[in-house]
């Protein structure tokens, strides 16, 4: 992961991906206020390789991850960072901003893009729809589950360059994917942690041995 320089906090202004707004309202009759992020929803796709008995993640810098404001100032950060300072495991995974896309082409997309694996939406299995960040924002994520193979992966992946995506992607080995989420200290989102209870819940018990 390449290092990162001149990080610096500021005042977000104009986004194509949030928008900032507060909602005024009356609760048992006592008015209230709520800051919140309108967003777009999202899909995740946790992949499993059956040539290489792994779950297949990414891993990429997040700069969320190292932002914070001290009050009202842009806070500046160290000047040189190391990657792994806002490096998040994650499942392959984009947002739902493409008019005419199903959910499944989305998925599909987003894993052929981020991980380099040629998929149908036949091809997948829908796990669950569930609101994510429910304090800040209200968008839904579906997560899909697709099995794949060596031979379905006809490109490097990464993510697209024209995007900012400096994407890497992880296969985990099945024998350590308990202890990886399990594990406090390994950065990693929500998704993740689900993504293999439920594949370990609903998936493992019917594989073939190791």
């Amino acid at each position: 992961m390449e290092r990162i320089e001149g990080a610096a906090v500021g005042r977000c202004t104009a986004s194509p991906y949030l928008q900032p707004f507060t909602l005024h309202y009356r609760q048992n009759g006592a008015q209230k206020s709520w800051d919140f992020v309108k967003t777009h929803d999202s899909v995740a796709i946790l992949l499993f390789n059956s040539s290489r008995r792994s779950l297949v993640l990414v891993k990429q810098f997040r700069p969320g991850s190292l932002a914070a404001m001290d009050q009202d100032r842009p806070r500046v950060l160290p000047t040189t960072l190391p990657g792994s300072a806002g490096v998040m495991f994650e499942l392959c995974a984009g947002l739902v901003d493409q008019p005419g896309l199903s959910l499944e082409e989305a998925a599909c997309k987003e894993a052929w893009e981020e991980c380099g694996y040629c998929l149908a939406p036949a091809d997948l299995r829908r796990v669950a729809t569930y609101k994510s960040g429910v304090g800040l924002t209200g968008s839904s994520q579906t997560m899909f589950y697709a099995e794949v193979t060596d031979a379905q992966r006809g490109g490097s992946g990464g993510g697209l360059a024209e995007e900012g995506e400096l994407i890497e992607v992880v296969h985990l080995p099945l024998a350590g994917a308990q202890a990886f989420s399990d594990n406090p200290d390994v950065p990693k989102t929500l998704g993740v942690i689900f993504g293999i209870s439920w594949f370990f819940s609903c998936v493992a018990p019917g594989l073939g041995p190791q």
